[in-house]
């Protein structure tokens, strides 16, 4: 990924219909989120889209939230060069959901109003709890909006020719402001639509292309993964066996497992996915719009595996790993050997529309969360009275965080972007999945647990992480040039994770604070729903 923002544009590709069907996305949607934006009154509607949608739709909405320009983009290419490997990605990425549905999903739907922090203070003291959740949620929105906004610099290199700096530089500026204007006039509700838009055109351009790849091959994989094999020449058998990419030394196999922790759990913990259960008017539509998602992502991730091999089959491994960002460019040479500069057009215009959704979608979750939790409770200490102020200030944080994106993006734009995703998903995993679990299944914890595990768990991965291989001490490094390095993985998930549960348990034990009764409260209200409607209408 790193060559791309110095690499010229993809041989055969159409700047004129890229941008020209990017420009009609943009303009439908902005369409779309003006009328939303009419009912966006109160500090609920801003939030949470007035808690109007159902399952089904926000099972759609999270979908499009989810399935990044990395899952689109980066899978297929993982799959095109590594085969086996490049798919255990997609069922990282999948098996995540099924933590999310059991686990947390309706639970975090009956205790919460808003964020995250409504759910982890409710039994706790509320300021410096709440102080802990926003700064986790914003760490770990803005290292994924930096990978967003660095992949859609990447994106544009590749697609549009733009390859000196300053032209990225512009671009990444442009995806900024666009999605800060949906942000800010359209909210949660406008956001949403424009979540739901996004997902269905991903899924059925990824569908469309899938059925026209299998035609090819008379609708049988096994010719298909026959062509993947004949293509990539003497070793294209390893397309089919493990390891070709995880398999080579015993640190590999390591780092395998780490990240693999990592995407399992950390989807469970990601905040703009937990805000997401709010936008619903109950817990079973909770519930609901959690299984549409694992429907629709896993059918994603299996036109992936087509697709994958797809690419491999009739563009070839070489011919990938030779073009302007590697593996990145596996589905856009796909979609142009399938249908020439228009099919590759609309699949470009959907990877650019797939960034400013998902950037859309953190944004209205930092902004929310520093609102809500900073300003109208640690601040103003829960006794805000002028609700159109906390929303103000939610407007505001948008801005400043669109902007903070825009030049962290582009200061990041030749950077390593997958390692910035792998960092939001360690973060999400470390700091906020056991203190979610801790609070609500476990009687004892309070609020020095939670702080200890927050903030440890923050901490450490970090730590890991700039101490990493993926920092410095390697050719693919983000620093190539030095050598500080002491931590043999590349992502810290497999220290971090059971650390942050540890200290979690730690700080409990040693405290002495224990609310018996409110942890009771919690219980009822978590399983049963009871009050969660009292709560949703403050």
């Amino acid at each position: 990924m790193t060559q791309l923002a110095q690499s010229g544009g993809l041989q055969g590709s159409n700047p004129v219909i890229n941008i020209s069907i990017f420009v009609a996305f943009v303009v439908v949607t902005l369409v779309v989120v003006l009328r939303a934006s009419r009912t966006t009154k109160t500090a609920s509607d801003y939030y949470a889209a007035g808690r109007a949608f159902s399952g089904p739709q926000n099972g759609i909405a999270i979908s499009g939230d989810y399935l990044s320009a990395a899952s689109f983009l980066g899978i297929v290419g993982a799959i095109a060069l590594y085969g086996y490997d490049g798919f255990l990605y997609s069922i990282g990425f999948l098996v995540a959901w099924l933590v999310a549905l059991l686990l947390v999903a309706e639970l975090l739907r009956n205790t919460g109003k808003f964020t995250m922090g409504d759910v982890l203070a409710f039994r706790m003291r509320q300021r410096p709890v709440r102080a802990a959740a926003a700064t986790s949620t914003l760490a770990v929105s803005f290292f994924y909006l930096l990978a967003q906004m660095a992949g859609a610099g990447v994106l544009v290199s590749l697609l549009l020719g733009i390859s000196n700096p300053v032209g990225v530089s512009l671009v990444i500026a442009v995806v900024g402001v666009i999605m800060i204007i949906y942000v800010l006039v359209g909210g949660m509700k406008g956001t949403t639509w424009v979540q739901i838009i996004k997902a269905g055109l991903l899924i059925a351009g990824a569908g469309a292309m899938t059925l026209w790849v299998l035609a090819k091959y008379g609708f049988d994989f096994s010719a298909l993964l026959q062509g993947a094999v004949d293509k990539a020449g003497a070793d294209g058998q390893r397309l089919l066996e493990p390891g070709a990419k995880y398999g080579t030394s015993e640190i590999s196999k390591l780092d395998f497992l780490s990240l693999g922790l990592a995407l399992v759990l950390g989807t469970a913990g990601l905040p703009h996915v937990l805000m997401r259960f709010y936008t619903v008017p109950t817990s079973r539509e909770a519930r609901r719009s959690v299984v549409w998602a694992i429907f629709l992502i896993g059918l994603f991730y299996l036109f992936s595996l087509v697709l994958g091999y797809g690419a491999a089959a009739m563009v070839g491994p070489e011919t990938i790993s030779q073009a302007p960002g590697a593996s990145n460019s596996a589905a856009p040479l796909l979609a142009q050997a399938l249908g020439g500069p228009v099919l590759l057009g609309f699949i470009s215009a959907v990877a650019f529309a797939t960034i400013l959704a998902v950037v859309a979608g953190l944004t209205i979750t930092a902004s929310a969360s520093f609102a809500h939790d900073i300003y109208a409770n640690v601040i103003k200490r829960g006794e805000a009275s002028d609700k159109q102020a906390e929303v103000r200030v939610a407007r505001i944080t948008a801005v400043v965080i669109g902007a903070v994106a825009i030049v962290g993006g582009i200061l990041a734009r030749n950077q390593n972007v997958a390692f910035l995703v792998a960092l939001a998903f360690a973060v999400a995993a470390s700091a906020n999945l056991p203190t979610i679990l801790y609070s609500l299944f476990w009687k004892r914890f309070n609020t020095t647990g939670a702080l200890c595990s927050i903030y440890g768990g923050l901490g450490i991965a970090i730590l890991l992480i700039v101490f990493s291989p993926a920092v410095s001490g390697s050719e693919t490094a983000m620093l190539s040039g030095v050598d500080f390095q002491w931590f043999p993985l590349e992502n810290p998930g497999l220290v971090s994770i059971p650390a942050s549960f540890f200290l979690g348990w730690l700080g409990t034990v040693l405290s002495g604070e224990h609310d018996e009764a409110k942890y009771a409260e919690m219980e009822v209200r978590s399983l049963t729903g009871a009050g969660a409607e009292k709560a949703s209408s403050h």
